[in-house]
């Protein structure tokens, strides 16, 4: 019996990245459903029903959409993060949950150093700014996007020192990064800290005034991970003690933050409109791509790669 893919995106993949993810199902035999630009669970929960497998991007995969499911095996997020898929509750009923890592990680890094040299030249308002060349990087965890932002980094002229628990100092090194014992080394020496964190139950809320204030003179704070890791009014608090501090992020904070960071802090604030860092043409076709190939591997060759929930 045929396998039925349903590719559920509320922001949906360009129209040439979709047709091509459509084409690698079809030639492997699978019906495909396509649900795009919905509102609300509902529509997804009616959609997921019937499929085998479902590829998402920022869509919620929660309790109540896995419950609905009769015969899902698979859910397969189009990028690196995944805390948008409940993968406790798609462990309990079966279904393995897969990423895509790395497809979109020159994108996001592209951007962090974008977000960077704005900052430095004052959001480009015509007085002299600074340069990033012979400035320190800090890499806050060394994953496929850290990497990515050491080698862009390094083109820049800059040094790049990288602090990740779970990556070892040969890793780092091979690189050309510096590796760094601790998290706490890592801001006492970076003037520019760029994070790459995920949002986990140790990490929540972590990014706070104990790191933040270790930071050298004319610091910059760079998120393109995850809101959930900054420790909000302890960011407003270092603002306010430190004239030189400056924030970019890709990640919207709190309707509030937002708000006394643009009113008080503007000069030194940038926060894109929507959440950017995977916004192009190539990472769109990538990690689309990647996730029609790995649902095939899947159900073809018991492929299980890039599950994370085991």
């Amino acid at each position: 019996m045929s396998k039925r893919v349903l590719i559920a995106t509320e922001k949906p993949f360009a129209a040439a990245a979709r047709d091509q993810i459509v084409a690698i199902l079809k030639e492997a035999g699978y019906e495909v459903a396509l649900l795009e630009k919905y509102e609300g669970q509902g529509p997804l929960v009616e959609a997921i029903r019937a499929a085998d497998a479902v590829i998402i991007r920022s869509d919620i995969i929660d309790r109540e959409v896995l419950e609905a499911t009769t015969g899902l095996h698979l859910v397969v997020r189009a990028g690196a993060g995944y805390d948008n898929v409940d993968t406790a509750v798609a462990k309990e009923r079966g279904v393995a949950v897969m990423n895509t890592p790395g497809q979109n990680a020159n994108a996001v890094a592209e951007l962090v150093l974008a977000m960077m040299v704005y900052l430095a030249r004052n959001q480009f308002d015509g007085k002299p700014g600074t340069e990033l060349r012979g400035k320190t990087l800090g890499v806050h965890a060394f994953g496929a996007v850290g990497r990515a932002v050491t080698t862009i980094a390094q083109g820049f002229g800059m040094r790049v020192l990288a602090f990740d628990p779970f990556v070892g100092k040969d890793i780092v090194e091979a690189t050309g990064a510096e590796f760094v014992p601790s998290v706490e080394a890592l801001y006492e020496q970076s003037r520019y800290v760029s994070l790459h964190i995920p949002a986990t139950p140790e990490t929540k809320g972590s990014i706070g005034k104990d790191r933040l204030l270790r930071m050298p003179k004319g610091a910059t704070l760079v998120n393109t991970a995850r809101r959930e890791i900054i420790h909000e009014a302890e960011l407003l608090e270092v603002f306010a003690e430190r004239e030189d501090f400056r924030y970019a992020s890709d990640i919207a904070p709190s309707d509030a933050t937002l708000a006394a960071l643009r009113e008080r802090f503007a000069s030194r604030v940038y926060v894109t409109p929507v959440k950017m860092g995977a916004q192009t043409s190539e990472a769109n076709v990538n990690a689309g791509l990647a996730a029609a190939r790995q649902i095939v591997a899947f159900f073809e060759n018991g492929e299980r790669r890039f599950v994370v929930n085991p």
